[in-house]
């Protein structure tokens, strides 16, 4: 259930060699746990963790799981986390992940999930910290009406490198996915975007969406977007795409011709492009929570909360 050392890339293949800590979270059959499991991983001193997570679930079980990594020990720290869900028959797991890490540090992570006839698994992925950030998303729709939402938001500044690699593989009929990601890059920063989509044969009535989309917030800022659909049924609806541009100049004439002044005009065009991630994640208080962190992240960020 942990996985073995030849699972995936090889951030979770390096994972594998060195873990040593990490949680167990088994829900029993019609379990629903309404409170949020809050898993923080923090890193005290300059020092490298490995971390391999499981949730396991039961038919009918539901469960919203956090994983939290804040800014720890300054310095250059190495982080490496796999994370692994196994969602059983009509059970429904949410999956909140945080990234804060210092700005020295690199964290390299993997979420797998394995799912079951008519499992729901949602996934939401904020990062907004260390130098070199990589996280690997992989889900299987197993059983048949499967569904999976991946949602993603990643800031990157001065010269950072965040990178998302993702893959959801159809092995069944009637599954669903839908996958939002949006990037806000600035100062020489660069964003990467992979996202994989697989149709089996047998995966017929399948409906997928892909869509990527990045802001660039100076001259220098780099993102690049590759999404990807490997189909091999023929009753199928499926799309991707993918969009790298700047800040609407017509938008930003029209804030500034209400009394806005140029900087918080290009603030609040920024937090609105990112606030649609933030829109669907379902809990409330972990939207705030989401909100919160990407305020810490833009520049001004107190002031840009009094002109929401």
């Amino acid at each position: 259930a942990f996985g073995q050392a030849g699972d995936g890339e090889a951030p979770a293949a390096l994972n594998a060699a060195l873990a040593a800590d990490g949680a167990w979270i088994r829900l029993g059959r019609g379990v629903a746990v309404e409170p949020p499991i809050h898993l923080v991983f923090l890193t005290a001193t300059v020092a490298d963790q490995h971390l391999r997570n499981l949730v396991v679930t039961e038919p009918g079980a539901q469960a919203t799981i956090v994983e939290h990594y804040p800014a720890g020990a300054a310095g250059s720290t190495l982080t490496t986390a796999v994370t692994r869900v196994l969602a059983a028959q009509d059970s429904h797991v949410t999956h909140l992940k945080l990234q804060q890490e210092a700005p020295e540090a690199i964290h390299l992570a993997t979420i797998e999930a394995e799912q079951a006839r008519g499992a729901v698994f949602a996934s939401h992925s904020l990062s907004f910290g260390a130098r070199l950030a990589r996280n690997d998303i992989r889900t299987r729709l197993a059983g048949e009406g499967a569904e999976v939402l991946l949602n993603g938001l990643y800031h990157a500044d001065g010269r950072r490198h965040v990178d998302h690699h993702t893959r959801i593989d159809h092995a069944r009929p009637q599954g669903t996915s839908r996958e939002f990601y949006r990037g806000l890059i600035d100062g020489s920063a660069r964003g990467v975007f992979t996202g994989r989509i697989l149709v089996a044969q047998d995966a017929q009535r399948t409906d997928a969406m892909q869509r990527c989309d990045n802001l660039l917030l100076s001259r220098l800022a780099e993102a690049d977007a590759r999404p990807e659909l490997e189909i091999y049924a023929d009753d199928v609806k499926c799309a991707h795409g993918a969009t790298v541009g700047q800040l609407d100049e017509d938008a930003l004439f029209y804030l500034r011709s209400r009394g806005v002044d140029a900087v918080h005009a290009r603030q609040l065009l920024t937090y609105a492009f990112a606030a649609e991630v933030l829109d669907r994640i379902a809990h409330a208080p972990l939207r705030a929570f989401g909100r919160a962190a990407l305020l810490e992240r833009l520049p001004d960020g107190a002031r840009l909360e009094e002109l929401l």
